[in-house]
């Protein structure tokens, strides 16, 4: 065999959304894309906003010589400073320039953190339902994954969580709002979780993945992590809030009291480098910089948000109003949540299993699509439901 065993078993358990978006390509081939409603993929087709463009064309025009070479693997400082002055108004408390990196995505950032912490064997706990890549992310760097269930209404099960900490487990993901169930976690939650976490007896990181914290709803707010816990760290990107997933862009910043931080941050600009990433492209930094504070027009997901789940509601379908990003993830009518997507696939609607996300039973919707996508569906989610209970 040309490729790993490793490679061959993660191929098969990543595969659920490359199944759906090849189903997708077929039948958009056989009947049309009009003719198709696909909610498999979480990518944002709102434009960046306006004032994007217009950081782009002035940094072009300013560009002087050097000015896509490398800098220091950490970031250029004036970006680092940028981004700290907003995180420092987000989380409450004052984060400075060296307590961040500048990194490939979110992704860059959990792979960054993950090489910087975990020795072989680690444990770190993820929460089911999860990003499908967090299991990936934490192999890479010779961690084992713990997954622990969230409550029914997809909140924190604090005494789950507590009773998988081992003398193993060097940290653990949340991800809030939450892909693929929208949920926020709140601050008494996370003040919760905290008080878990201090009781084990060995430092136990909390690392929050927040690339969707300015998508939210219903006057809704993502608490303070660093206000919770002093041994966290934030990883996020530009890839919802300014529509950028293409440019790879992201960060992650570590409490400013952080246990070992000087160690640690080290350690992490040595990852970033070692990785293969090196630094944070160069030309996106500097755009980034200029956007501080600035995100697409939420009120279009709002919108798409209620009609969605009036078409859901009114089929009958089981689900979550979400409370931030742009996802449904409402209960399958069947056990067999990759053959419910299928009598979904028979309507010509595209989703993706739950098992996908570490939760059978159920299945995820992107409702970043536009607003006749969503229209259009109503009558084949009430088709497929009626095909599920014969």
């Amino acid at each position: 065999m040309a490729i790993s065993r490793k490679m061959t078993a993660f191929a098969e358990r990543a595969s659920w959304i490359r199944k759906m978006f090849e189903e997708g390509a077929k039948l958009k081939a056989r009947y049309g894309a009009d003719q198709v409603c696909d909610f498999s993929l979480g990518n944002p087709d709102l434009p960046p906003p306006a004032q994007y463009l217009d950081a782009v064309r002035a940094i072009i025009a300013a560009e002087g010589p050097g000015a896509h070479g490398y800098m220091a693997n950490s970031g250029y400082p004036f970006v680092r400073e940028a981004v700290a002055k907003q995180l420092s108004l987000e989380q409450g408390l004052t984060v400075g320039a060296d307590d961040l990196l500048m990194t490939v995505g979110a992704a860059g950032a959990i792979n960054v953190t993950m090489k910087a912490l975990l020795d072989p064997g680690d444990e770190v706990i993820i929460l089911a339902p999860f990003f499908v890549e967090y299991n990936f992310y934490v192999d890479n760097h010779g961690g084992v994954a713990r997954v622990v269930h969230t409550a029914p209404d997809f909140s924190l099960d604090l005494a789950a969580i507590e009773a998988a900490i081992t003398p193993e487990t060097k940290a653990i993901i949340i991800n809030s709002p939450n892909n693929p169930t929208g949920q926020i976690y709140s601050a008494e939650e996370l003040a919760g979780l905290a008080a878990v976490l201090e009781r084990a007896p060995q430092t136990v990181y909390l690392i929050s993945d927040e690339p969707y914290r300015k998508i939210v709803y219903d006057n809704h707010t993502v608490p303070s992590v660093f206000g919770a816990y002093a041994n966290s760290i934030i990883v996020s990107s530009y890839s919802k809030d300014l529509s950028l997933p293409g440019e790879r862009i992201g960060y992650l910043a570590v409490h400013p009291g952080i246990e070992g931080k000087g160690q640690l941050l080290g350690a992490m600009t040595l990852a970033n480098r070692i990785l293969g990433f090196v630094n944070a492209p160069a030309f996106m930094q500097r755009v980034v910089a200029e956007l501080q504070g600035v995100a697409v027009d939420c009120s279009i997901y709002a919108r798409r948000r209620a009609l969605f789940c009036q078409v859901l509601s009114e089929a009958g379908y089981e689900f979550v109003p979400p409370k931030g990003a742009f996802y449904l993830f409402p209960k399958s009518p069947m056990a067999d949540d990759a053959a419910f997507v299928g009598l979904l696939a028979e309507q010509r609607i595209l989703g993706v299993p739950g098992r996908g996300f570490g939760m059978p039973g159920y299945f995820r919707l992107a409702f970043c699509v536009e607003d006749a996508v969503i229209e259009r569906s109503a009558a084949g989610f009430a088709a497929a439901l009626a095909a599920a209970r014969r």
